[in-house]
């Protein structure tokens, strides 16, 4: 295939109540969404990165310039003959996982409908149906945390993870845990403790959580295999892998008992693979996070899940938590047995519903082959 142009757009979208993590408090997600037209059939992605620099060191401004000056220029007019071919256009480009995965993983919605495949399909998904849990940010109080727990259970999410820092910690999931003693139960620290706090994050080994996500500095993994030898909670590591040499490295020093594969921090869909096989070999189970994506990078999210040694229920929930109105058609559901259908039509299953996203661009940039 022939890649003849790319549009690259920004947009504000207001999410439907505030997203509390250890590193600050989201009220609208600025979203970029990449376009990609290759032998005149239209590739989507979404490029995950936040506004700050607080979840890694990408922000959607350094990646608009990243794409605008260096990836776009790299893939502009190339004739590839699969998208596992766009790694090596960015060889020599060192980090900005996220801008990368934005052009890779449009490629590989155009591909998918080249082949007259789902997107699942053609990354090895085995997967019908997904399993889904669901991610709650930092509450004011354990007793306004619990509420939101139960519209969670209600609404059939198999796994509840909850957002922890120092001073919302203890308290909050030992509530948690006393209210629903069966449930999967699991922390995210996004980095908010240090190696000085292990006696206290001891503690937490007797809530049998599933697992203890990333509580260390965000690009560290010798550290938390220190820490994973202190405590019983299995860790699992997030923001600290960025590639399968990373995963590699984790599961060697014994870092990381579980690993989260976010499809933006690795660079896509590519290097997802990798890690996944990786981790299948090793027997380390992998699950899906999120970013606040909207529905375009949710459901490359669902094709990414569908792969075997997805094993964990991931944070690939439904529209409706996000969103007064997601970006396609229709949005994504989930099941009374909190399940996500894996879509059997060729490409993404869904449909991007372009007149709103043009309504909510406040940004846009094209280019096209001369």
């Amino acid at each position: 295939m022939r890649i003849e142009a790319i549009t690259l757009r920004k947009l504000r979208v207001r999410l439907k109540s505030p997203f509390e993590t250890s590193f600050g408090i989201t009220h609208d997600r600025v979203v970029l969404l990449v376009e990609l037209l290759a032998d005149g059939v239209t590739g989507w992605s979404e490029v995950t990165a936040m506004e700050g620099p607080f979840f890694n060191a990408e922000t959607s401004g350094t990646a608009w310039f990243i794409l605008r000056d260096f990836l776009i220029p790299l893939v502009l007019g190339k004739q590839i003959s699969s998208a596992g071919d766009i790694p090596q256009f960015f060889s020599a480009i060192r980090g900005h996982e996220m801008a990368r995965a934005g052009i890779e993983n449009a490629v590989w919605h155009v591909e998918s409908q080249q082949k007259k495949m789902p997107l699942a399909q053609l990354l090895g998904g085995t997967r019908a149906e997904i399993n889904c849990g669901v991610s709650i940010g930092l509450q004011t109080s354990p007793e306004v945390l619990l509420e939101k727990v139960a519209v969670e259970l209600r609404a059939g999410y198999q796994r509840i993870k909850i957002k922890i820092k120092p001073g919302k910690d203890l308290e909050y999931v030992r509530a948690v845990r006393k209210a629903n003693p069966d449930i999967l139960l699991s922390v995210d620290a996004n980095s908010a403790y240090t190696l000085a706090d292990a006696a206290h994050l001891q503690r937490f080994d007797e809530f049998n959580l599933l697992m203890m996500e990333q509580p260390l500095w965000w690009d560290d993994i010798a550290t938390h295999a220190k820490l994973q030898r202190k405590i019983k909670t299995p860790i699992c590591l997030d923001e600290s892998i960025r590639h399968a040499r990373d995963a590699e490295t984790a599961i060697e020093l014994g870092a990381a008992k579980i690993i989260n594969i976010k499809l933006g921090r690795v660079g896509g869909h590519s290097s997802a693979r990798e890690i996944q096989a990786l981790c299948l070999a090793a027997n380390i189970p992998v699950w899906c996070g999120g970013m606040l994506e909207t529905g375009v990078g949710r459901i490359h999210n669902i094709a990414m899940s569908s792969l075997p040694g997805f094993s964990l229920p991931g944070d690939v929930s439904a529209s409706k938590r996000y969103w007064e109105e997601d970006l396609i058609d229709p949005p994504v559901e989930v099941t009374s047995n909190g399940t996500i259908r894996v879509p059997t039509n060729p490409g993404l299953g869904y449909h991007v519903r372009h007149e709103l996203v043009e309504r909510l661009t406040v940004e846009k940039e094209t280019w096209r082959v001369r």
